[in-house]
């Protein structure tokens, strides 16, 4: 069995949070809720959660910002601008993606893409309609918001 076949789905994503207990305001608004916390004083890890969204079935990881857990890239300062590293953003599907970005600034995110991009993903067997947008949370890490996209 090759590794591909071993992959059986998407589980979460981890977030190292500026400031945890906002961190985890902002993502109960978009409708996740903690189903588990814990901390590992091995890793310098005094908190971290893992948020739950069910209606979608998608996991977010949380850990406080002094965890010395894998990254890539050196810990962001408090008053950095935001710096870029491997993780590029979050997907969320929607059903509107004007909708869900105003939604996501009136609760403290930053505006990324000033409106909604509807592009056209194109190779040559297919061309795909997107329309879609980005803020950035208050952590700095980028949400796209797409409305379905049939990419299969």
């Amino acid at each position: 069995m090759d590794l591909s076949q071993n992959i059986i789905g998407f589980h979460h994503v981890s977030i190292k949070a500026t400031h945890f207990e906002n961190k985890l305001g902002f993502y109960k608004k978009l409708g996740f809720e903690k189903v588990h916390n814990w901390s590992l004083p091995d890793f310098n890890l005094e908190k971290c959660a893992m948020l739950h969204n069910r209606s979608i079935n998608y996991y977010i990881e949380v850990c406080d910002k002094n965890a010395d857990i894998p990254t890539q890239g050196r810990k962001r300062k408090e008053d950095d601008e935001y710096i870029e590293n491997a993780l590029l953003h979050i997907c969320f599907i929607v059903r509107d993606a004007e909708k869900a970005r105003k939604q996501a600034l009136e609760i403290g995110a930053k505006d990324l893409s000033k409106g909604v991009f509807e592009l056209d993903l194109a190779n040559s067997q297919k061309t795909i309609k997107v329309r879609n947008s980005l803020v950035y949370s208050p952590n700095g890490e980028v949400i796209e918001f797409l409305e379905k996209a049939d990419f299969d």
